[in-house]
């Protein structure tokens, strides 16, 4: 983060970022999300029922450094160590928000047959991540 408190613009506009949550053992386990940043703060959209939701119950801290769709991250890019805490009700909403502006036809592909499939319920837990 730079010191005014704003996301470094390698982070504001790079498309996929590597996640890393921390398991009880302590080592870290990358995963590649869509994201979206603003205010100083990372969004990210996942399945409530993946590990990184269960690791980031017992452990809040994180890492991230931008990255390919892959996960691949480029020699040389920022590792920023971070929180994170998971959002439910208006704030999942304000997320859904985010990454449906940034990555369109994209997130609706993923969003709107995840609800019809759970009848309505979407199966999915917002990050807000403070660098």
């Amino acid at each position: 983060m730079t010191t005014d408190g704003r996301i470094p613009e390698e982070l504001r506009r790079a498309r996929y970022l590597s996640l890393t949550t921390f398991r009880k053992n302590g080592s870290g386990v990358a995963t590649p999300v869509w994201y979206a940043a603003e205010g100083g703060k990372l969004y990210v959209w996942t399945r409530t029922d993946s590990w990184k939701v269960k690791r980031l119950r017992n452990d809040p801290r994180v890492e991230v450094a931008v990255c390919d769709v892959r996960g691949n991250v480029p020699d040389g890019a920022v590792r920023t160590p971070g929180t994170a805490r998971l959002v439910t009700g208006e704030e999942l909403r304000h997320v859904r928000g985010l990454l449906s502006r940034k990555y369109t036809y994209q997130f609706w592909l993923v969003d709107w047959p995840a609800m019809i499939a759970r009848l309505g319920k979407r199966p999915h837990t917002g990050i807000v991540v403070t660098l």
